[in-house]
């Protein structure tokens, strides 16, 4: 039985593995799926032993690390997935000219949960353009609050995910406002996390996942149309117009971890320390585990190639 972490996010293989039954019908393997409002949480549980392994963005893991929890980033998944949006009287980067002026305009950002990826990349814009103390940032457990949030004016704007900012625009015509490429470029969206002694007793296990994640995102980039399907059927709550949305908004998929990923998450290292989330300069090779996927995808990355 594989106990797997996941979130609502609609692009994650999660929900192609789900509605294929790959797992169980190709690994031969149980799969249990617990949903969780943000990537802290799921590093809690793989703490708790309460998950084998999770779909979680870089920070949330390098966090878990850092106070000892014994897990490493097996694989890759997404890129530049942090999108900034807000409603739509603010003016975007484009009209501006600069990243501080846009971010003037704004009184409260929101954002998914403290420690997420877009919490500390939200955190650390703010700080860079010397804004930190004029402009708030609200955090939710659950990022599917912050709709409601932006309808009442409790926030103006939010980071987050493409699905978030697609709901965004749906609750209250949200707009984009700057470039996932100018907040941090290359930002590694998410990752799969597994528990270190499940890689080393059954590396068999994690391999085959690694596989069918990678299959699973060749689907998401060569057949949009079917992998839309899939993901609306096991979601339920959502129609094909907004997945469709959400899986073309920063269309960077794949499994591998090149070198872009890999720096692009180290340079985190030194703004989750002056935050105070971490306590020491972790090394790449602490939070990465390339063996598997370098094996499992040993051509090039397909994270920037164009959508079709």
């Amino acid at each position: 039985m594989l106990r797997i972490g996941q979130l609502t996010t609609a692009y994650h293989t999660s929900f192609i593995l789900r509605g294929l039954r790959w797992i169980e019908e190709r690994l031969k393997e149980g799969a249990e799926w617990r949903i969780f409002g943000g990537g802290p949480p799921i590093v809690n549980s793989l703490e708790r032993d309460e998950l084998d392994l999770g779909y979680i963005g870089l920070p949330p893991t390098i966090i878990g690390i850092d106070r000892g929890v014994q897990i490493v980033c097996v694989a890759g998944g997404h890129i530049e997935g942090t999108i900034f949006v807000a409603k739509p009287h603010f003016r975007g980067l484009d009209e501006v000219g600069s990243i501080r002026e846009t971010l003037e305009q704004f009184k409260t950002i929101g954002s998914p949960p403290r420690g997420s990826i877009h919490d500390v990349i939200i955190r650390n814009l703010l700080r860079e353009n010397g804004l930190e103390g004029s402009v708030a940032v609200k955090n939710y457990d659950w990022a599917d609050f912050i709709p409601e949030a932006m309808a009442s004016g409790e926030v103006e704007a939010t980071v987050g995910t493409p699905p978030l900012a697609v709901l965004c625009e749906r609750t209250v015509g949200a707009k984009h406002i700057i470039p996932p490429r100018k907040l941090w470029p290359y930002n590694p969206s998410y990752g799969i996390v597994v528990k270190k002694d499940l890689l080393k007793e059954r590396p068999e296990k994690v391999m085959g996942f690694i596989k069918l994640h990678e299959e699973a995102t060749n689907l998401m980039r060569k057949d949009m149309g079917r992998a839309v399907d899939i993901i609306v059927k096991v979601m339920e709550v959502a129609d094909r117009d907004f997945v469709l949305k959400a899986l073309s908004t920063s269309p960077r998929y794949c499994a591998s971890l090149p070198q872009y990923y890999i720096d692009s998450t180290m340079k985190f290292i030194p703004v989750l320390q002056r935050m105070g989330y971490i306590k020491r300069r972790l090394k790449a090779e602490e939070i990465f585990d390339t063996r598997l996927i370098d094996e499992a995808h040993p051509g090039p990355p397909h994270y920037m190639e164009q959508f079709s």
